[in-house]
């Protein structure tokens, strides 16, 4: 028997679960090879050469990442499906007043400051007015970018840009990019952002002219207004055209997203409305929704109802119920 011969008795692999896993790409359609391959934990062109019957290189490695996957999403079909997408962006009344104020910068050129308490939907509102403006990036910041060179790294990531090289270079790629665009530039998590980085932004909007936002916590506006750095950051505050503070999120708000998820079980209400009033916000609420959904589609696709509700509850928070 030759070499070759050899080698194709060798790979020749599991072909029942090669059709395994073919059967549950027809039965969802989301399932390309490349987001398969991710979500397995192998390569594109190693599961493209693997479902063909080609690959010369670990095979029963390859095998078994398939039937862990093949294996989960199993147990996930069994327990209703997929988990339950949130409804799309839903336009709670602070909600509104954010894209306002998103507006308003970006008509006016100006700087606006939004801050307030986590979970009320600050993030859901940039990314609905980036989809629906012109001219409008978002650099998320987190503690890695607080510095002038990792902050001016994201910002050139939101821009598209890839200029290399310090500061200055990134800044006057920046700049090239973005004056006379009449756009917007987002700041995510500005309170993440260091002194120097936030006065490096402060010069961009003088030279450019170009609205900014500055998103986050009360901590963005603290320290420019009266915090131990409140004067090396005084030009700018001087700079600021409008602040909106939030302070928690409101029942309006509560039951805009109530009733995006078709919760009809008036019963429901005051149960929701006290989730959603405690830690987390519409962040917390939106969970509980999810997997109280999860629960009435396991139970034959019926309506969310109150023990729904409550189980999911006592589940996510470690509560009796």
């Amino acid at each position: 028997m030759s070499d070759t011969a050899t080698v194709t008795t060798i790979y020749q692999g599991d072909n029942e679960l090669r059709e395994q896993i073919r059967a549950a790409q027809n039965r969802d359609k989301r399932l390309s090879q490349s987001v398969l391959a991710k979500e397995a934990g192998v390569s594109p062109t190693t599961l493209n050469q693997w479902l063909n019957g080609k690959y010369l290189g670990d095979n029963e490695g390859v095998e078994q990442k398939m039937r862990l996957w093949l294996d989960h999403d199993t147990n996930r079909r069994a327990a209703g499906g997929q988990m339950p997408v949130a409804p799309g962006y839903v336009n709670t009344p602070t909600c509104a007043r954010i894209l306002g104020t998103l507006g308003y910068a970006q008509m006016a050129g100006d700087i606006a400051v939004v801050h307030g308490v986590a979970g009320v939907g600050k993030s859901e509102a940039l990314k609905h007015y980036n989809e629906n403006s012109p001219n409008v990036w978002i650099a998320t910041m987190s503690p890695s970018t607080a510095g002038v060179v990792t902050a001016l790294e994201e910002i050139c990531d939101a821009l598209g840009l890839s200029p290399g090289g310090g500061a200055r270079r990134m800044s006057k790629a920046i700049i090239k990019k973005v004056k006379e665009t009449n756009g917007l530039l987002i700041l995510d998590e500005a309170q993440h952002l260091s002194v120097p980085a936030l006065d490096q932004i402060r010069s961009i909007y003088d030279v450019t002219g170009i609205g900014i936002a500055l998103v986050g916590n009360d901590g963005v506006f603290a320290r420019m207004a009266g915090g131990r750095n409140a004067q090396q950051l005084d030009r700018l505050y001087s700079r600021v055209g409008k602040r909106l503070s939030i302070k928690k999120v409101t029942e309006a708000d509560i039951l805009s997203i109530i009733k995006a998820w078709g919760i009809e079980d008036a019963k429901c209400r005051n149960t929701l409305v006290s989730i959603a009033t405690g830690s987390g916000a519409l962040r917390s609420l939106t969970k509980v929704l999810r997997l109280a959904t999860m629960h009435a589609a396991a139970d034959g696709g019926r309506p969310v109802c109150c023990e729904d509700v409550r189980a999911a509850a006592a589940e996510l928070m470690g509560s009796e119920r």
